[in-house]
């Protein structure tokens, strides 16, 4: 399943708000508050690329509080949950 990880600088007055409006947003699987230059770490879990795009754009992206964005996708999950489930890129 195409997975991206995105890292979000936010309003630091609003990373908590904008962590749980974040987590409503289907298809996010996951949202952590991390340290470092960026405040959260959000997982999108979906069908095809083209929907995380529409994920990412359409809702993600929208959400008030984010000041800035990177997006990575995920060639292989290494996850025990999904060990068996890998693709191989070669």
């Amino acid at each position: 399943m195409p997975t991206a990880i995105i890292l979000l600088k936010t309003d630091r007055r609003k990373v908590t708000n904008t962590a749980e409006r974040i987590l409503a947003i289907p298809s996010v699987t996951e949202v952590y508050s991390v340290s470092g230059k960026f405040d959260l770490l959000v997982v999108v879990k979906c069908e095809t690329v083209d929907m995380i795009e529409y994920v990412i754009t359409d809702g993600l992206l929208k959400t008030e509080g984010i000041l800035d964005s990177e997006t990575m996708f995920a060639f292989r999950s290494l996850d025990k949950k999904e060990a068996g489930t890998a693709v191989d890129v070669d």
